[in-house]
């Protein structure tokens, strides 16, 4: 086995796909700045939720918009909703996983706020009961998903946006959703901190 080969393929299917995602995902990437940032500018919060790798770009999109991204300006209203232990494992036991999410989205959540709802397949049923609590509350969604969108892209509406990753590989969509996270959260500080 050739392990620099193989090594080398990862790198070029992930700029490859990287650059197919450029065209299709550019435009609905602005809009979503431009969501996120018109619901901070209002006082609003954005609520963030994934599973497993989709969980950790939830918690780096909350961690950058609290702390910084590349420049220092005030905190950002953000929460990524799968870091509660306590909370998860309760809800969880009590009214099932798959109302994780969604019962935070119904407690923390108000006309206003965003919902960022992370999931490479777009089939993860927890991220898809968040989003149905945020349209329940007049919250527009951002979702990140990949290859068809899945159900979480067939329940989005005319208010909400979908970033659709074009590819199957779960690493090849999880790679750019990390690029995509990385743009709004430039886009966010361009838009509040006047940078071009």
């Amino acid at each position: 086995m050739d392990l620099i080969a193989r090594v080398s393929r990862h790198f070029e299917e992930s700029a490859q796909t990287q650059l197919n995602a450029v065209e299709l995902l550019a435009a609905p990437i602005a809009a979503a700045i431009e969501t996120l940032t018109q619901c901070l500018l209002n006082g609003g919060k954005i609520l963030a939720c994934g599973n497993g790798g989709s969980a950790a770009d939830a918690q780096r999109f909350a961690a950058r918009l609290i702390g910084r991204f590349e420049a220092d300006r005030q905190e950002l209203a953000a929460i990524a909703l799968n870091t509660d232990g306590a909370l998860l494992s309760a809800v969880g036991a009590e009214f099932g996983f798959p109302q994780i999410f969604a019962r935070q989205v119904r407690a923390f959540g108000h006309a206003g706020d965003v919902l960022l709802a992370i999931s490479a397949t777009g089939e993860a049923a927890n991220v898809a009961e968040a989003i149905l609590a945020a349209q329940e509350h007049d919250m527009p969604v951002v979702a990140l998903t990949g290859g068809h969108g899945g159900q979480i892209g067939e329940m989005l509406g005319d208010n909400d946006i979908h970033l659709c990753v074009p590819a199957d590989r779960p690493a090849r969509i999880q790679e750019t959703h990390l690029l995509v996270i990385h743009c709004l959260c430039d886009g966010i500080d361009a838009l509040l901190l006047g940078v071009e």
